[in-house]
């Protein structure tokens, strides 16, 4: 095929979609963030006591990590679904939400008695959170994953990665307004356990059916 008749059916293909890659992420991340409402609000719903959790630090302190994952990972993602991305610029704010968890176990640590930090940790809810998170991002997953399909990523695997740490996000923000281990301890084994196995599943998808 020559060069010029090459051009020409890229851009055929391009006007065949009919949605740019800023139209497709945004449809992508509201879908996610509904499909993630959805399956939460049928399967959990909030905590009983949530007004009067709400107004203690642990508990918000959930969603300002959870939060910070899905929008860092959301924002790699979005950059790394670009053929020959670079990825260093970006890639710092991954490490808010670790880092921010990292400061909350050591506050957690310093506040609390040796003797409760095996009790934080194990908490009440560790299987449910091990099944819910799961549960609840794995719609997000399938939709950031579908929009990781629209581009062109040169490094699947990490890109799917990234979709499936921004599903994780949004799964455990909607799962922390139910769980009430509200302990840093909890967050940094269990929900970090959840998430991660997300990740594992948007790699092993992505390189399976985003590649190009």
């Amino acid at each position: 095929m020559e060069t010029d008749e090459l051009i020409k059916a890229l851009a055929a293909d391009t006007r065949r979609s009919g949605i740019s890659m800023a139209g497709a992420w945004s449809g992508a991340v509201v879908a996610a963030v509904a499909a993630a409402a959805v399956v939460f609000f049928i399967l959990l719903g909030p905590r009983p006591d949530i007004a009067d959790a709400a107004q203690t630090v642990r508990f918000l302190f959930k969603f300002v990590v959870t939060i910070a994952l899905a929008a860092s990972a959301l924002s790699l993602l979005r950059v790394l679904s670009r053929p020959e991305s670079e990825v260093r610029r970006p890639l710092p704010r991954l490490f808010v939400a670790p880092a921010l968890l990292v400061a909350g176990v050591v506050a957690e640590l310093v506040v609390s008695s040796p003797g409760t930090w095996s009790a934080q940790l194990v908490g009440a809810n560790s299987l449910v959170c091990l099944t819910y998170i799961p549960l609840i991002g794995i719609g997000p997953l399938v939709l950031l994953l579908l929009a990781l399909r629209h581009g062109a990523p040169s490094q699947p695997s990490l890109a799917g990665a990234m979709a499936g740490l921004a599903a994780g996000g949004i799964a455990a923000t909607f799962y922390a307004a139910h769980c009430t281990d509200d302990s840093p301890l909890f967050v940094v084994t269990w929900y970090t356990i959840a998430i991660a196995a997300l990740a594992l599943l948007g790699a092993v998808g992505a390189y399976r059916f985003a590649r190009w």
